[in-house]
């Protein structure tokens, strides 16, 4: 993949994300305050707790930092998927941020 193509995935990422946020907000109590700024997008929960998940273009990844730990994701050619085998991102993000909010909350593409 190149560094252009990495940069166009990763991005449909982050707006997804940030969509599913929104969605999120409007149907659940579970007032989530995400932030931008450029690869980066934080996420605050009401317990003070935070997610942060950002691009990491030299090595064509999508870190993700939460409460349990900090995880990598590589593209796989259809999804983007744990360096470790630990899953898929939407889906880790969406258990890592029920978690945090203390409710169930799922994450799209």
């Amino acid at each position: 993949m190149t560094d252009s193509e990495f940069m166009d995935r990763a991005e449909l990422v982050l707006k997804a994300v940030e969509a599913s946020c929104d969605r999120i907000n409007d149907e659940t109590s579970a007032d989530i305050d995400n932030q931008r700024t450029g690869g980066m997008i934080t996420l605050a929960f009401a317990n003070r707790s935070q997610i942060v998940i950002n691009q990491q273009k030299p090595l064509h990844e999508i870190w993700l930092a939460a409460r349990c730990g900090g995880f990598h994701y590589y593209f796989d050619g259809k999804q983007w998927m744990d360096t470790k085998g630990q899953g898929e991102f939407f889906a880790s993000l969406s258990r890592y941020a029920s978690e945090q909010a203390c409710q169930a909350l799922t994450f799209a593409p």
